[in-house]
Formats: C-alpha cells, sequence, structure tokens
C-alpha cells in the first residue's frame, strides 16, 4: 500500500525510537500528527527538521497520557486538522527500574497507563476513523515482555501486557482494522544508564547478528505493517538481531 498522503498519529514522538518513527514516515510521503508530554523543544525541532527535509507540516499535540482526557483529545485534533486517519502508532514508553521489594502501587500505575491504557483507549478512540479508511495499529512493545528483565517488573509485565492487547484488539477490530506489534531488541542505550542484564559488549554477544541495531530497524518494521502487510495482524514482530536465541 502506498504511504504518500496517509495520515499517522504517533504517541511520545519527539525524541529517539518516536522520532525515528516520524522521519521514516515524513520521508515516505505520510502526514503526521505527533504526540509529546514535556519534550516540546524537541517537538520542534523534529518538525522543523521534517518541514526542511520533506515539505511536510506536522502536527504537535501535547499530553499527558495518564489524564483520562488525553486520548480523546489528541484524537480529536488530529482528526480537525487532517479529516482522517489511516495509522496510529502507540510508542510512548516508560523505562525505570525499581526492586522488587520497593514497587508501590504509583509505579505500577504509571507503566499500566503508559502501556496499557493509553493504547487501548486511543484505539478506541481510533477506530472509527480508521474503520473508514482501512487503517493499522502498531503498538512497540519490549523483547522484555517475553523474557522480564530483573529490576524491571512493573515494566516488563505491562509490555507484556500491551502484547496480549495488540492480540484482542485484532480480535476485536478485524476485518476491517489491523493491529500488530513490534519488539525492539538493543537499538539505543539507555539515557544515562548502564544496561541492567550485563554491559554493552556482553549483550551485543548474546545476539545472532553481534551489533546493536538501530532506531531505523523499528520505524522500518513499523512502515511495513502500517502499510505492506495486508494479511498480517495479531502478530509481534520481533527486531532484536537474534537476541531472543539467547
Amino acid at each position: 500500500m502506498k504511504a504518500t498522503g496517509k495520515v499517522v498519529l504517533i504517541t511520545g514522538a519527539a525524541r529517539r525510537v518516536g522520532a525515528a518513527i516520524a522521519r521514516h514516515l515524513a520521508a515516505e510521503g505520510c502526514q503526521l500528527a505527533l504526540h509529546y508530554k514535556r519534550s516540546a523543544a524537541e517537538a520542534e525541532t523534529l518538525a522543523q527538521d521534517l518541514r526542511a527535509r520533506h515539505g511536510t507540516e506536522p502536527l504537535l499535540i501535547a499530553g499527558d497520557l495518564a489524564d483520562p482526557e488525553t486520548p480523546a483529545h489528541l484524537m480529536d485534533a488530529a482528526i480537525e486538522h487532517f479529516g482522517c486517519l489511516d495509522g496510529l502508532v502507540n510508542n510512548a514508553s516508560l523505562y525505570s527500574p525499581v526492586s522488587f521489594g520497593e514497587i508501590t502501587p504509583g509505579d505500577w500505575a504509571a507503566m499500566e497507563t503508559v502501556h496499557l491504557r493509553a493504547p487501548l483507549f486511543l484505539t478506541q478512540a481510533a477506530a472509527p476513523h480508521l474503520r473508514k479508511s482501512g487503517g493499522a495499529v502498531v503498538n512497540i512493545g519490549d523483547i522484555h515482555a517475553e523474557i522480564p528483565l530483573r529490576g524491571y517488573l512493573p515494566y516488563s509485565v505491562t509490555k507484556a501486557g500491551l502484547l496480549a492487547l495488540t492480540r484482542a484488539l485484532a480480535k476485536e477490530l478485524g476485518p476491517e482494522i489491523r493491529v500488530n506489534s513490534v519488539s525492539p531488541g538493543v537499538v539505543l542505550w539507555a539515557e544515562d544508564k548502564d544496561p541492567p542484564d550485563g554491559d554493552q559488549q556482553g549483550l551485543i554477544e548474546r545476539n545472532a547478528l553481534k551489533r546493536v541495531g538501530s532506531p531505523q530497524d523499528i520505524a522500518g518494521a513499523v512502515r511495513y505493517l502500517l502499510f505492506d502487510a495486508p494479511y498480517v495482524t495479531g502478530h509481534n514482530l520481533v527486531v532484536d538481531g537474534g537476541r531472543m536465541l539467547y
């Protein structure tokens, strides 16, 4: 399917993998609604880059996904601006450690909100528009949904829930809307943190391709699931260089 002119909403789009997805889709000719929470400066820098490189005018939408009103706000803003929606990328994520004995209800709620509640209700808000366009949803998971990361229990478990949500939504929304997920391995090192499951070189050695991936690898997988996979739904595409083999 041609991506040119397709309208896609991306959450957590201002930085890192979200920004790479935005750049890749803009290069393919998509019109973009880009959500961010606090990263206003990074979002505007990204928008300027997309204007200069691709002649596109992205819509920037601020919002806290912990606010129950935010999913409807994001969808209303995107539809008011573009008039339609062809794709939703639930990319926003929280990644922070907490020892098992120190987990609080607040720690759990923060992860559950971003990784489960927000994707569910964003998809619910998007569904009427995606049905009209025959569109698709892509959720960004993590290999640690299937290989839990010690010290990151709320993160790992809620990402696992996101994979279950992907499959459930595929059943609920078919045949008109496809819903899939992408689970990255190491494509970016965590900011200001050593890897919690080993040193960087050790992680590279526990990888069939013996190298770190890139955010562009994830962006390409997202583009495939949005526009080039008409008979794929309920699937989790692992992009990890073979890390899960080890």
